[in-house]
């Protein structure tokens, strides 16, 4: 009986199922952090919600709880009320602002409904 595997041919076989076998093992991984990079960007997005069909922006409630990183300056901004330090007299220090602290916030400009 002749066989048409010789050492050399199974070599070649060898070689061929390995680097099938890394492209797969890299491209699973790429995979899996593709995916996980997605989930952590959607899970930021907290700051939104959906009701119906309307997407409903509420960084800037009338109550309001100030983000890691956040300071009175930003915040002022970002919810268009310059007068946040008069409205919140447990703020003794402007500078003393901490993640977690609840304050009144009152915009000078009502609230947009996005389509």
């Amino acid at each position: 009986m002749n066989s048409s595997l010789t050492p050399k041919s199974i070599k070649t076989s060898l070689a061929i199922a390995d680097a099938a076998s890394w492209y797969c093992a890299i491209t699973l991984v790429a995979l899996i952090l593709l995916t996980s990079m997605k989930e952590s960007s959607l899970a930021d997005d907290d700051r939104q919600q959906v009701r119906g069909s309307q997407l409903l922006d509420r960084p800037c409630d009338e109550i309001y709880v100030v983000g890691e990183g956040e300071t009175l300056h930003t915040i002022s901004d970002k919810c268009d009320d310059p007068y946040i330090v008069e409205q919140n007299p447990h703020i003794h220090d402007p500078d003393d602002v901490f993640p977690g602290l609840v304050i009144k916030i009152t915009p000078s400009k009502p609230r947009k409904l996005l389509r």
